[in-house]
C-alpha cells in the first residue's frame, strides 16, 4: 500500500490481509453501494484486529469520497497518516467491488 501526496510525501505500508478479510470487506462495501444509500458510512478492512484500517465514505454528488486513517499497530495515540481519496462515482465503485469479490470466489 503506497501513500503519495503530490509526489512530495511518499510512505509505503505493508499490509497482510487474508482472502477472507478482503472478501468480507468487499461484501460490506457492496451492501452500502447496491443501491447507493447516499449516506456516509464506514467500513473496516480488518475489523477483527486491534488497530483496524477503516475507510470512511462521505457522499459527494453521485459518488463517495473516502478518508483513510493509518496508525502504527498499537500506536493509536502516536503518529498517523490520514489520506483523502477524491470522489468516485457510485456506479464505478460497485463495478470495482463486484469484480474484486468475484475474483476472490473460488
Amino acid at each position: 500500500m503506497t501513500a503519495d501526496w503530490d509526489s512530495w510525501l511518499r510512505a509505503d505500508f505493508t499490509a497482510y490481509l487474508t482472502v477472507g478479510e478482503i472478501a468480507d470487506f468487499a461484501a460490506r462495501m457492496l451492501s452500502h453501494l447496491c443501491p447507493p444509500s447516499g449516506r456516509r458510512f464506514a467500513a473496516a478492512v480488518t475489523p477483527g484486529r486491534n488497530n483496524p484500517l477503516t475507510l470512511r465514505a462521505e457522499p459527494v454528488q453521485d459518488g463517495y469520497a473516502f478518508l483513510v486513517r493509518l496508525t502504527p499497530n498499537g500506536g493509536d495515540d502516536a503518529c498517523h497518516l490520514q489520506m483523502e481519496i477524491d470522489p468516485v462515482d457510485a456506479t464505478e465503485l460497485r463495478g470495482v467491488f463486484d469484480a474484486l469479490r468475484a475474483s476472490l470466489v473460488l
